[in-house]
């Protein structure tokens, strides 16, 4: 199997029927991402969102395990098993949603 995981950062907006919860302006994506490169992973996962009925803004790459672990990084096993997965599955996972609201930091429109 060749590729990597990479991990993600997924700024999404609002959509008629995208499941975000009431009030929400948006919301922050945690994902892991298989890919040949960070490049498809990004394809792949905007892809899917969009697929899903979100509607993705803005993508942050943040490396493979290898890049964030030499970054300094600590990366729990949980987190571990859940880029094995994208891996072995060759899938996007979404590990974390945080739905951003007014007012509060990363909100899109947020004061």
């Amino acid at each position: 199997m060749s590729g990597q995981v990479y991990t993600l950062l997924v700024e999404v907006g609002r959509k008629t029927g995208d499941g975000l919860p009431d009030g929400a302006t948006g919301a922050g994506l945690l994902c892991y991402a298989s890919g040949k490169d960070e490049a498809e992973a990004v394809r792949e996962t905007v892809a899917i969102l969009k697929e899903a009925g979100l509607a993705p803004l803005d993508v942050t790459g943040h490396g493979t395990i290898e890049e964030r672990l030499a970054g300094g990084d600590d990366i729990p096993d949980e987190e571990r098993a859940l880029m094995d997965r994208a891996l072995n599955e060759d899938a996007v996972i979404i590990a974390q949603m945080e739905p951003f609201f007014k007012g509060c930091p990363g909100a899109e429109d947020g004061d």
